[in-house]
Formats: C-alpha cells, structure tokens, sequence
C-alpha cells in the first residue's frame, strides 16, 4: 500500500527577522506541519490544508522542497510505502493555534533556534528539509 501526505516549513518576516514554525507532536517531538491527502486532493491543497487544521496559519506556497520516502508496518495493510512531500510556504494570514488533537503545540522560532531544536528534538529524515528551507531563507547551518 501506498501513502501520501503533505507538509511545509512555514516562515514569516516580522520587523526584518525571518522565522520558521516548527510543531511538537503527540510524542513530544520537534516536526512540521504535515498530513495525510484526501480524495480528490493535490499534494499541494494537501500541504495547504494540513497547516492550517494543526497551526491556524493559512500559507503561499513558495517552491518544493523536498520529497521523503519511507516504509512502516500498519496492522491493517502491513507494509506502507509513505510518501511525504514538503514546500516552502510563506505565512499569508491567521493566526498560530496548535490543534491539539494532533500535536502538542506549534511556535514561531528564530532559524537558528528552529535548526538548534530540530538537531536535538527533530526526526533525522526532517534535517534535510528544514536544512533545504533555512538555505532558502538566507541562513546557513553550521558544516555547509
């Protein structure tokens, strides 16, 4: 079975300072706003619809980022290949909300603080797509 979801790394310049949104989820974890597509859906309206139903924050989005691919053992279907595909996505309105039947919590975080959590809390197969966005955004982690 098959599986895919969509996400972003949603940013926004307050006062000339450039912050990303970084989430907890249920476990406790550093991540991104993501989910699964529904019917009739693009990965794109996916993308779009899952952050604002976990952050109350309606986005652009600005390019993709990057695709993560994986496998996980369901109860149900067994074997999943899980697709997630992620987008760089400039906050457009609303207001930061977690929606917590999905995830603990969601913030605004300076790029350095958001790669310094991500590298101490964050899942490994996140580096890369919140590295992928921070370059987007001018900052550059430590190593490159």
């Amino acid at each position: 079975m098959k599986e895919i979801s969509a996400g972003g790394v949603v940013y926004r310049e307050i006062e000339g300072r450039k912050e990303v949104q970084l989430i907890q989820d249920r476990y406790g974890k550093i991540s991104l706003a993501k989910g699964k597509m529904e019917q009739g859906e693009t990965v794109e309206e996916t993308a779009l619809r899952e952050i604002i139903e976990e952050t109350g924050i309606q986005g652009r989005i600005v390019e993709p980022l990057h695709t993560i691919r994986y496998q996980y053992q369901s109860q149900v279907h067994g074997t999943v290949d899980k697709e997630v595909h992620y987008y760089l996505v400039e906050a457009a309105s609303g207001t930061l909300q977690a929606q917590v039947e999905e995830i603990r919590g969601v913030e605004w975080c300076e790029l350095q603080d958001a790669w310094m959590r991500q590298r101490e809390h964050g899942y490994d197969n996140n580096d890369e797509v919140l590295q992928l966005a921070l370059h987007k955004l001018g900052y550059e982690v430590d190593g490159q």
